[in-house]
């Protein structure tokens, strides 16, 4: 029987309680590994308890530049429940209420739009990430989009795979109700709040999220409009 929405609000609650202290008194102490497995096991109890079910096809390296569409929130938590990996992310999420500081803990690594400072810092993160052999992901649409739409790939992050030379590896995502339609309560755009983004989920009937990890792309020699334009032909292909 299907909970109802103030019971798993309560409980996603209580569960964002449990992270909080995870991160706080657990994560100073272990190593990257136990991290990430911690992060793996609690991403995967956070979407079942909104209702979301994971579905993976093909296979994911285990360091690469990862690149995804962007449809909501969920889509750092269907990732990190598959594939744990240090995000690049909008400044905009670390304002979330409680979820915003748990990424952050989790090595989420925040962009200001347009500020050209703050992407000279990250740009510099990525590449010591992926020098340490750490899968770093980021979505270069900038920006939630409509299910079934692609918005204009931002290049500049895929220099990082260039200057690290490692892999680029494309992952599409898409969220889907029981007939295999594109799932309507997922939509994360315009004006929604994230309050009213989790209610619609929590109110709205099951969802299959499906993560594709598509063929990944050699960086070195190539320019990093190629390596976005690859990136993106790759995921609307998926998506189409």
């Amino acid at each position: 029987m299907k909970l109802k929405p103030a019971v798993r609000l309560l409980r996603i609650f209580l569960h964002l309680t449990e992270g909080l202290a995870v991160c706080a008194l657990v994560f100073p102490w272990v190593g990257s590994a136990r991290r990430q497995a911690r992060i793996r096991a609690w991403s995967r109890r956070l979407l079942g308890i909104c209702g979301v079910s994971l579905e993976q096809q093909g296979a994911a390296l285990e360091h690469a530049l990862v690149v995804a569409n962007h449809v909501s929130w969920l889509d750092i938590f269907v990732i990190n429940a598959l594939y744990p990996c240090r995000f690049v992310a909008k400044s905009e999420i670390r304002a979330w209420p409680v979820l915003g500081w748990l990424v952050a803990q989790a090595g989420t690594v925040f962009i200001a739009r347009g500020s050209r400072r703050d992407l000279r810092h990250t740009f510099k993160g990525i590449v010591a990430s992926l020098g340490l052999g750490e899968r770093v992901a980021f979505f270069p649409e900038g920006t939630t989009a409509l299910q079934g739409a692609l918005l204009p790939f931002h290049a500049n992050l895929f220099e990082a795979a260039i200057d690290a030379g490692v892999m680029v590896q494309p992952y599409a995502l898409e969220y889907l109700d029981a007939g295999g339609a594109l799932h309507p309560s997922v939509e994360f755009i315009g004006d929604m709040t994230f309050a009213q983004s989790i209610m619609a989920i929590l109110s709205g009937s099951a969802v299959r999220a499906r993560l594709v990890c598509l063929a990944p792309f050699d960086a070195s020699g190539a320019h990093r409009r190629d390596l976005a334009a690859g990136a993106q032909q790759a995921i609307a292909g998926a998506l189409a």
